[in-house]
C-alpha cells in the first residue's frame, strides 16, 4: 500500500536534535511521558509492547513516530514523526508530545519541521494534525511549521478535534 511512496528517514539530525526509530529501551521514559498526560502510567511491560508495536508499524509502512534526543545534554525529550492515526497512509498526520519541562525552547518546531521535510522526501503531498481544541501550545507549533485549520469532529465526549492540515 505504501509502495508509491519512498521510505521515510528513520534517522534525522537537526540543529539541535537527534530523532531516531525506537528501541525496546524507550519503554521507560514513554511510560512517563504517558504518566505526564494525567492519565496511569503503563505498565513497563505494556509500555515495551507499544514501544515494539510502533517500531514495527514504522518498519512495515514506511513512515513513523520517531524519539527525540537532546544533542548535547543526550536525554530524550519525547517523540515526533508520522502516524497514520484518524487520517491514512497516503496523508499521514504529523503527531509530537515533548516531556513538559522542555517545552517553550523551540525543540517541538525543530523536530516537527524536520519530520516535513522527511514526508516530502517520501513523495507525499499533504499533512494532517488533528489536535484537542483545548491545546494551544500545539496550535503555536502547528501555526510556526505552515498548517492551517481545516474543520473540526467531536468524539463522544464532546471533545472538539480540530483538523488541521498543510500542503507539501
Amino acid at each position: 500500500m505504501a509502495s508509491r511512496f519512498s521510505v521515510m528517514d528513520f534517522e534525522i539530525i537537526t540543529e539541535r536534535l537527534y530523532l531516531s526509530i525506537w528501541e525496546e529501551s524507550d519503554a521507560s521514559w514513554y511510560r512517563e511521558l504517558v504518566g505526564e498526560r494525567g492519565v496511569e502510567k503503563p505498565t513497563l511491560e505494556d509500555a515495551r509492547k507499544h514501544v515494539i508495536s510502533l517500531r514495527n508499524k514504522a518498519l512495515e509502512s514506511g513512515i513513523g513516530a520517531l524519539t527525540i534526543r537532546r544533542k548535547v545534554e543526550g536525554d530524550i525529550i519525547g517523540y515526533c514523526g508520522l502516524i497514520i492515526g484518524r487520517s491514512t497512509i497516503e496523508e499521514p498526520e504529523i503527531a509530537y508530545e515533548l516531556f513538559k519541562s522542555v517545552h517553550g525552547n523551540g525543540y517541538a518546531t525543530e523536530a516537527a519541521s524536520a519530520i516535513i521535510e522527511a514526508a516530502v522526501a517520501t513523495g507525499r503531498k499533504r499533512l494532517w494534525a488533528t489536535v484537542g481544541s483545548w491545546n494551544t501550545a500545539s496550535f503555536r507549533v502547528l501555526e510556526k511549521i505552515g498548517f492551517i485549520r481545516h474543520h473540526s469532529t467531536w468524539k463522544e465526549n464532546g471533545e472538539e478535534i480540530v483538523w488541521n492540515m498543510r500542503d507539501l
